[in-house]
């Protein structure tokens, strides 16, 4: 349950951004598949890898779990 709502949140803000997964992945130094494998529900980032994810959005990890 909170899997998908990470996944579907990090999807709704990449597209929101209007970039690609490929490109969001290589601009956080990940391999070119990274965000596809977690919007696919393959994998979870790091801890460390979140807030850099919050970072690229510009917004705090309570923001990123707020509805």
């Amino acid at each position: 349950m909170y899997e998908e709502a990470f996944r579907n949140k990090l999807a709704s803000l990449r597209k929101k951004k209007g970039v690609s997964a490929r490109e969001m992945s290589l601009t956080l130094g990940q391999s070119e598949s990274y965000i596809n494998r977690i919007e696919k529900g393959k994998m979870l980032p790091s801890m460390a890898l979140f807030f850099k994810i919050c970072e690229y959005f510009e917004i705090t990890p309570e923001e990123y779990f707020a509805k």
